[in-house]
């Protein structure tokens, strides 16, 4: 399948990656203070690693080392699956409150500068998920994973739409589906102005979030 990256739209192209650097080295600089904090509460509020390093799928397939900051005790990933969902007993309570306000994510900003993210494009999943991807879904692999796209705007509050209880079916039956629709969306959309329209969208979501 062709990629929405190949054909005559080069100068978009440059001005997303100009802006993904100029933009995630401002934010990182500007909100240090944040990350210097958040970072000492996760070490002082649990025993473990100050960062999650967990493995996603990024582009052309390739898997790379999301980072972001613990929420979980340590060693959860041997204590369930890889959904979390309301209650999720291995949230620790400073967890839920990075995960609240999103903070947990602010780290991907260091994957952007790297060239492993984009601020917009689609969030990057497990391979347990990618390795099922057919069709147009496969798309989805042609871009940059992003911290934020249409499925995070319309998924801002997850857990609520996974429940407390059998929350890795729920997600995969009622909220994945949903999710890479989007997701091909957006690849089929894409533009820099598209973008643009999310960061915002996504701020509104997060200022209207409620729990």
């Amino acid at each position: 399948m062709s990629s929405p990256w190949s054909g005559p739209r080069r100068v978009e192209r440059a001005a997303k990656r100009l802006f993904d650097i100029a933009a995630s080295l401002a934010a990182l600089v500007v909100l240090s203070p944040l990350l210097v904090a958040a970072a000492i509460g996760v070490k002082c509020s649990s025993p473990g690693p100050v960062f999650y390093r967990g493995i996603r799928t990024g582009l052309h397939g390739r898997p790379f080392r999301i980072l972001k900051f613990r929420t979980m005790v340590d060693g959860a990933a041997a204590l369930g699956g890889p959904s979390t969902g309301l209650n999720d007993p291995r949230v620790t309570r400073f967890g839920a409150f990075l995960r609240r306000h999103k903070i947990d994510e602010l780290p991907n900003l260091v994957c952007v500068l790297a060239g492993q993210m984009s601020i917009v494009g689609p969030r990057p999943e497990v391979p347990q998920y990618t390795s099922l991807y057919a069709g147009d879904e496969l798309l989805i692999l042609g871009v940059r994973p992003g911290i934020t796209d249409l499925s995070s705007v319309r998924f801002i509050d997850l857990a609520s739409h996974i429940g407390d209880t059998d929350v890795d079916a729920n997600f995969e039956q009622r909220v994945l589906p949903e999710k890479n629709r989007l997701r091909v969306r957006y690849v089929r959309e894409w533009s820099f102005w598209n973008d643009m329209k999310i960061i915002g969208l996504t701020l509104l979501g997060l200022l209207r979030v409620r729990r």
